[in-house]
């Protein structure tokens, strides 16, 4: 099976814990992974050129983007996934996954946003029926981020904040991509689930970020989050596993020699795995060249890269 986005694959297992626990527990991993006026975006335009004023925003990326241009004071819902930044925790929410269509309604928005994936076209057409604009924009790569920061900024009367965020974040990450330019570039898998495996592939920001950050993606076929079988992960030989599991939780780790299968790679027998726990390095948003930084300073210690806030 194939996901989307992260985000898709995070909200669908986090969906899927919750479950089985129950209807309220609490702090669910939030959604990973993690969305541009481009045409692959999917939206419904506004009925008028006036600014948003109650948006309700459907996804991490689009929560934070919006707080990152200083619109956040127009946000009034999010989705259970929407944790960043912390004022985010006092706005009502909508749901997950698959969003509560009154619940949306109730809130009055003039504007909804989120990213592609497994609910957006038949939300975006329920609720464009009503009137409502909606935009749900792409986000798999740094490009899509920076216009999705300037998309929400034309919509919400902030685009010259948006251009200027969209700007520092393509320099931040060209100063990196010069700092590990003459490291060596390790082939390497990063894992986001374990039971199955599913692993960052081709055509996602997690693979530019790998790229960018000075490292091979071993998986360069399809596109996507693939679910990949222990023995094509031999086959595929990296030279460091990236256990990303764990990201914005503080479980041990879950790949080890130890862990079924997993000795039989020869990345794991010899010790090559990074943890990877922080959440910016699978949320496509404003915070994405953050985890870029991450990225290469744990796959390039000896570079010259400062640390991300």
């Amino acid at each position: 099976m194939l996901y989307e986005s992260a985000e898709d694959y995070g909200a669908q297992r986090s969906d899927r814990k919750t479950t089985k626990r129950s209807a309220v527990s609490g702090g669910p991993l939030c959604a990973l992974v993690a969305l541009a006026i481009a045409a692959c975006s999917r939206g419904h335009a506004a009925a008028s050129s006036l600014e948003a004023r109650r948006i309700v925003s459907l996804a991490p990326s689009t929560t934070e983007a919006l707080f990152a241009i200083g619109a956040g004071d127009r946000v009034v819902g999010r989705s259970r996934f929407c944790d960043y930044p912390p004022q985010v925790a006092a706005l009502p929410i909508v749901g997950s996954l698959e969003p509560d269509l009154e619940a949306v309604l109730e809130l009055r928005p003039d504007l909804v946003v989120g990213v592609r994936g497994l609910s957006s076209t038949r939300l975006a057409d329920n609720i464009a029926a009503r009137g409502i604009p909606t935009w749900f924009a792409d986000t798999e790569s740094l490009e899509a981020v920076e216009q999705l920061l300037v998309g929400l900024g034309r919509r919400t009367g902030h685009e010259s904040d948006a251009t200027h965020l969209a700007s520092s974040l393509e320099a931040r990450a060209q100063t990196i991509e010069r700092a590990v330019a003459g490291e060596p570039r390790p082939r390497v898998l990063m894992v986001v689930a374990i039971t199955p495996v599913v692993a960052a592939g081709p055509n996602t920001f997690v693979d530019e970020l790998l790229r960018r950050a000075g490292a091979i993606n071993v998986l360069i076929e399809g596109s996507g989050w693939p679910r990949i079988g222990m023995e094509r992960i031999v086959e595929l030989d990296p030279d460091v596993v990236l256990d990303a599991t764990i990201v914005g939780t503080d479980n041990a780790a879950r790949i080890m020699p130890s862990t079924p299968g997993w000795s039989s790679v020869r990345a794991v027998r010899e010790g090559h795995i990074l943890l990877l726990r922080d959440e910016r390095v699978m949320r496509a948003g404003p915070r994405v060249v953050d985890g870029l930084a991450l990225l290469a300073r744990s796959l390039h210690p000896g570079a010259a890269i400062a640390a991300p806030p």
